[in-house]
């Protein structure tokens, strides 16, 4: 089972914003414990504010992102990956910003069925637990902490959860060249991402991480 989640921002310049010239977006989202989901979205580039403009300006946004996924799904094998990202110029001011989170392997837990006459009995008990903590009006924190069920999540190694790939939207000024000089890959290395024979104005180029950077 796979969820997209949608994330929508706009960000106010404080300078005009004519064209976009170039963008990426990188994010570090892991699941962390009781099922969230955290992490920021990275995204930087170039503008320019005028059409007459020679220089481009640089941007830099940090956006945080976090989701609580609810507890009824195991996310041992969850994986968090972006689906897709897109932006928009508003009003020559806000740059809109929009970013598709997918969640894969999500599954759902089993419910696990007893007997009506077992049910009934643990409900009994607890009843009887609770009078006697009633009753003396002590709640010891070990006490509490003492018969938890140890979490599924325990061991799980968020930090291998999260995108290790960048996402480029191409622009009028992009070339193969410049996006490999940019990012610092290689041609075979976008080759195995991409379908570079006919990039446009708007296409998504990925950009697989390098370790050596």
């Amino acid at each position: 089972m796979e969820k997209i989640i949608p994330f929508n921002k706009d960000i106010d310049f404080k300078t005009d914003i004519y064209e976009i010239n170039s963008i990426s977006l990188e994010n570090d989202l892991s699941l962390k414990e009781e099922n969230v989901i955290k992490g920021t979205f990275y995204v930087t580039g170039t503008y320019k504010m005028t059409s007459s403009s020679t220089l481009l300006d640089e941007f830099n946004l940090k956006l945080p992102f976090e989701i609580n996924i609810g507890s009824k799904y195991n996310t041992e094998k969850v994986k968090v990956d972006i689906n897709d990202f897109y932006y928009e110029i508003k009003n020559n001011k806000t740059l809109s910003v929009s970013i598709e989170v997918i969640i894969q392997n999500l599954e759902e837990k089993e419910e696990i069925l007893m007997p009506k006459e077992k049910k009934e009995e643990i409900e009994d008990r607890s009843e009887e637990i609770k009078e006697q903590i009633n009753k003396k009006n002590i709640i010891k924190e070990e006490t509490k902490t003492e018969n938890i069920i140890p979490s599924i999540f325990d061991s799980i190694e968020t930090d291998e959860d999260y995108a290790t790939y960048k996402v480029h939207i191409v622009t009028e000024n992009d070339t193969i060249d410049s996006i490999i000089q940019k990012y610092e890959v290689s041609l075979s290395s976008l080759e195995d991402y991409n379908t570079l024979s006919d990039l446009k104005i708007g296409d998504k180029v990925i950009i697989p991480y390098n370790e050596n950077k």
